[in-house]
């Protein structure tokens, strides 16, 4: 259960894609990685560990081996940071009599009705005013507290409510926050938090990006604590394995990469995101300040090989006919190769024969999924990222219920599994 218990520690920082990579990063410098900055000149660089970070939500950290094998080609994990959410508009305060609350828009594929009635905080970045216009000082905050909530209707005045009731995301899903005592209160009283809490004057703040997030804690559930029901497990339980895998194996003779993006749950089309050269040029700069022409470049991503993380459906107990016939996926039972005839995952045979024996020689159960025929599927960043880094690419993660639900729910087992994966590719 340590794995486990490991990552309930994760998911109560990583509450948005900016307090992830703070928290990744931090981990990063305690073992020893090396900032990089991709405006700097880098030189000549000689084995070790190194980190990048990308816009603030996106992160890329590497080893360099002492004697690298060219054959060897360069090994990614990879994996995404942010989660479905709630995201603050600017000019956020709207007030009901004297009730104040945010105005908001949806961010990702949340499952809507499951925010009601929960206690919720907000977390993400600042941008205020600084010396150099073209660098505006930045903060990453967390106000941990429960500042927030979205109160369901009762029954009684609605009586439709469980027989299927649509929210609307515009007056529906807007958090109360405050309680306004007369018509002064009613003005930037949450860019007045903003102050007390960070310091940062109000006329100073140039603009955020901000998300509401469910502060309830993640716990254990089942008769024998089998489970783990807990908020973001999409994706935190990825980004886990592989911030565990860079900094517990460090291989002589590979380049061995772990990609920590931003944006996949609405599509990874930025600069953050997997849709993006970004990540291409590092490793190409990388290249270039290890002394290697850039056809050798070219020849480390051919030889290369990509585990793209992220989580997977488990079969569900009271709809085991929304399941394929043949590939059914339970909790506690392993990881997940996932597989669809679209593409939508990047995954082929021959990447899963890979997959296959490193799984078969250490241990690791593993399971494979494909959806139903007449169903649809969801898709991950893999075959985005596999656009620009054309090598060998298997999409795996955990299988887990009520995915995109403010709180999901895990086998306790699978998260060892998945840890043990990412050490062992990074290894062989």
């Amino acid at each position: 259960m340590q794995a486990t218990n490991n990552l309930i520690e994760f998911i109560t920082d990583a509450t948005c894609s900016f307090t992830t990579v703070l928290a990744v990063e931090k981990t990063l410098q305690d073992k020893g990685f090396k900032q990089l900055n991709m405006q700097d000149d880098w030189k000549k660089i000689e084995s070790g560990k190194y980190y990048v970070k990308i816009y603030d939500s996106t992160l890329m950290a590497f080893t360099v081996g002492n004697s690298l094998d060219k054959s060897k080609g360069i090994r990614i994990a990879a994996c995404h940071t942010d989660s479905p959410a709630l995201y603050i508009k600017p000019n956020p305060e709207m007030a009901t009599s004297k009730y104040g609350k945010l105005n908001v828009d949806v961010y990702g594929g949340p499952i809507l009705n499951t925010w009601l009635d929960r206690p919720l905080s907000v977390s993400g970045r600042i941008t205020y005013k600084s010396e150099d216009i073209f660098k505006p000082n930045i903060k990453i905050v967390d106000f941990k507290d429960s500042i927030c909530t979205i109160p369901n209707m009762a029954i009684h005045i609605n009586r439709d409510v469980n027989k299927g009731f649509e929210l609307n995301r515009q007056t529906d899903m807007a958090p109360l926050c405050a309680y306004l005592e007369d018509e002064l209160s009613k003005e930037n009283f949450f860019m007045k938090y903003i102050e007390e809490k960070t310091g940062i004057p109000v006329e100073d703040i140039l603009d955020y990006e901000f998300y509401v997030y469910n502060n309830d804690k993640p716990e254990y559930v089942g008769l024998d604590k089998e489970y783990l029901s807990a908020p973001r497990i999409d994706n935190t339980s990825s980004v886990m394995a592989c911030l565990n895998g860079i900094i517990n194996v460090y291989s002589d003779v590979n380049v061995n990469v772990s990609i920590f993006y931003d944006n996949e749950e609405i599509g990874s089309r930025t600069k953050q995101g997997a849709d993006s050269t970004y990540v291409s040029m590092v490793l190409e700069k990388l290249y270039i300040a290890l002394g290697y022409a850039r056809e050798e470049y070219i020849n480390a991503i051919m030889n290369g090989f990509y585990l793209s993380l992220d989580v997977a459906h488990g079969h569900h107990p009271n709809h085991p006919e929304k399941t394929d016939p043949t590939n059914v996926n339970m909790l506690n039972e392993g990881i997940v190769i996932k597989r669809a005839a679209n593409q939508s995952y990047g995954t082929d045979s021959v990447a899963i024969g890979v997959i296959e024996q490193i799984c078969k020689s250490s241990d690791i159960k593993y399971q494979k999924y494909s959806c139903r025929s007449d169903g649809t599927t969801g898709s991950t960043l893999g075959a985005i990222a596999n656009k620009y880094l054309p090598m060998h690419l298997v999409d795996v993660g955990i299988p887990i219920l009520a995915m995109h639900s403010a709180r999901e729910l895990m086998g306790v087992k699978d998260q060892q599994a998945l840890n043990d994966l990412v050490g062992s590719y990074f290894i062989g």
